[in-house]
């Protein structure tokens, strides 16, 4: 059989597809040749516990096989989330205890296909940046082991980068789902707070913990997350998502940069970004420098001030019990007994203040770009100055959660030494979408091997799936882009997708009347092909929009050339008996470019 290391997403989905029956031993062959002594594994599933997922989802799969978008796809779990039956040990192993369920998120994952087949190592209570804080060991760098992987989701990156799974979920509190992709080749989705059930996790901060993906492409993290996110009643900080955010960038979007960024006199790393930045523009963006100095101040708040107190209280009675913790994490997670009440007030109202300084940055931009990491250090360098370089190393995603941030980590030009070095995308809560869009276009344009396997870039989808948060419509009038109102779309955050026709059934029809010139379209089996551009709308924005529409126009449903049905501009018939048909100029601008004026 041949070897399944390095599959994506789409290659597992594909074996699935057309071997169904089969992959009960696909599954078994792939496990069987994983490398036991691998310390990025902490437990691997048995034969049993592989074929008791597998078994209930087959018969589901052949009778309707949409409903199982995952079915098959292999995946691993940060040893700090439940999985029914197995082992959670957090590394700690006087933790250990056996999960009576799975985590909401494992739970969802499971319920769209995907088979768990380990649990991976980490940093000791996700507390770090490093990998390396574990008594299971080190996990090492995928492209050179003399350095680190990055943590504290450092098994569940590593065996994403070397194609071991479908995808991989790691936490991530301050950096812990972006360091590790940036420091070997992948794609680190940090979701918004509240998008993914924390519901069966070990916590390291409540406040500021959430579920991440690891892939070797946007697309799948992307569809990934579609999976396991929602809105958990059972977990008292899950969130519904508010539909009020536009679903992509700007076709040339502006992003905001460190005015002066930090690199800590690693050369390698700052000439890797400068790249990464000729690279954004070549795409056709604009950076703006900016004063990142409220970014720095809360950032140093999450180690440095009373906010390290929440990891004390997650570890409870453990803190009695510094013979069995890393001697790192200890100091770091006692240093919380020292503050009081008073002063994590005073934290919060200091958080709370830089947020709202940082949001009101991010507003002027479609995002922030950063480097995923300022620098990268070997193992033995770490053993020297375990605090200070881990701190380091935290400088551009520390603040993310406390300001709820979504962020997405993506691969960049490499290092001159050969280390990866990538950059990541952050943004407003619930901008996960569109940050998606913009990450695989930026993956197509640079083509970068997958991960640590060798393996090319595949060719992606043109776009993102039909987004459920979003009202796509046609429009065909004073509403394109340029015409009078076209700011009844561009105020309520709706972007532009594509210009495109409808079917070949429709009259356009010229309203004259009024200050503005609108058109009306009816359909009729004897019209032609239109000229419309599709445009994507907050669902929370669109009855706003409707709401402003006058008669005879409303809203219903447009057939477009390609067969696609999308909600568009329509009339009364009775309004347009004294209206003059333009039908023949095939479009409202080649019509309006007739009469010398718009």
């Amino acid at each position: 059989m041949a070897s399944t290391f390095g599959y994506t997403l789409q290659d597992w989905q594909r074996q699935a597809q057309q071997a169904p029956q089969q992959l009960s031993q696909r599954l078994a062959a792939h496990l069987d040749a994983i490398d036991k002594q691998d310390n990025a594994w902490l437990y691997l599933a048995t034969p049993a516990q592989l074929e008791a997922q597998l078994e209930p989802l087959l018969a589901d799969y052949l009778r309707h096989p949409a409903a199982l978008p995952l079915f098959g796809v292999p995946f691993a779990v940060k040893d700090n989330i439940d999985v029914a039956g197995w082992p959670t040990t957090a590394a700690c192993p006087a933790l250990t205890y056996t999960a009576a369920a799975d985590a909401w998120v494992v739970a969802q994952l499971k319920a769209a296909g995907a088979i768990v087949i380990g649990k991976t190592n980490l940093d000791q209570y996700a507390t770090g940046l490093v990998g390396t804080r574990s008594p299971y060991g080190a996990v090492s760098n995928t492209f050179n082991p003399a350095y680190v992987s990055g943590g504290s989701s450092s098994g569940s990156a590593s065996v994403l980068a070397r194609g071991l799974v479908g995808f991989s979920l790691g936490t991530d509190t301050a950096g812990s789902g972006r360091v590790p992709a940036g420091f070997n080749n992948i794609v680190g989705l940090k979701p918004t707070k509240g998008w993914f059930s924390a519901s069966g996790v070990v916590p390291a901060c409540r406040l500021n913990d959430t579920i991440s993906v690891f892939a070797l492409t946007v697309e799948d993290a992307f569809a990934v997350a579609t999976a396991a996110g929602g809105y958990d009643a059972g977990d008292a900080y899950s969130r519904q998502h508010p539909q009020n955010v536009p679903a992509r960038f700007h076709a040339q979007p502006t992003f905001a940069i460190p005015a002066a960024a930090q690199f800590f006199a690693d050369r390698q790393a700052e000439a890797a970004w400068l790249q990464a930045l000729a690279q954004l523009e070549a795409a056709g963006a604009t950076l703006c420098p900016i004063d990142f100095t409220p970014f720095h101040q809360l950032a140093e708040q999450l180690y440095s001030g009373p906010w390290v107190a929440e990891r004390t209280v997650a570890v409870g009675e453990m803190i009695n019990r510094p013979e069995e913790m890393d001697p790192v994490v200890y100091g770091i997670v006692s240093s919380g007994l020292k503050y009081s009440a008073t002063e994590a007030y005073q934290a919060e109202y200091l958080r709370a203040d830089l947020t709202r300084q940082i949001q009101q940055t991010l507003a002027q931009f479609d995002a922030l770009v950063v480097p995923t990491s300022p620098t990268i250090h070997t193992l033995a360098e770490m053993q020297q100055e375990p605090v200070r370089y881990n701190s380091q190393f935290g400088t551009y995603t520390n603040f993310t959660n406390l300001a709820d941030l979504s962020a997405l980590a993506l691969p960049g030009p490499f290092r001159a030494d050969g280390l990866p070095a990538g950059i990541t995308l952050i943004a407003p809560a619930w901008h996960d979408r569109a940050l998606a869009d913009f990450g695989m276009r930026w993956q197509q344009q640079l083509a970068l091997p997958l991960g640590a396997t060798g393996k090319p870039q595949p060719a992606q989808h043109a776009a993102l799936p039909p987004s459920p948060d979003h009202v796509r419509v046609a429009v065909v009038g004073a509403h394109l882009t340029g015409m009078p109102l076209n700011a009844q779309l561009t105020s309520r955050k709706a972007v532009l997708v594509e210009e495109t026709q409808t079917a070949r059934h429709y009259r356009l029809f010229a309203l004259t009347e009024g200050a503005i010139k609108k058109p009306g379209l009816l359909r009729d089996a004897s019209g032609a092909a239109i000229t419309v551009e599709l445009w994507d709308i907050p669902l929370a924005r669109f009855g706003e929009f409707v709401a402003e529409i006058p008669a005879p126009l409303g809203i219903g449903s447009l057939t477009l050339a390609d067969g696609r049905i999308v909600k568009g501009f329509i009339c009364e018939p009775a309004a347009l008996t004294q209206a003059l048909e333009i039908t023949e100029f095939g479009g409202w601008r080649n019509w309006l470019a007739t009469q010398g004026s718009k």
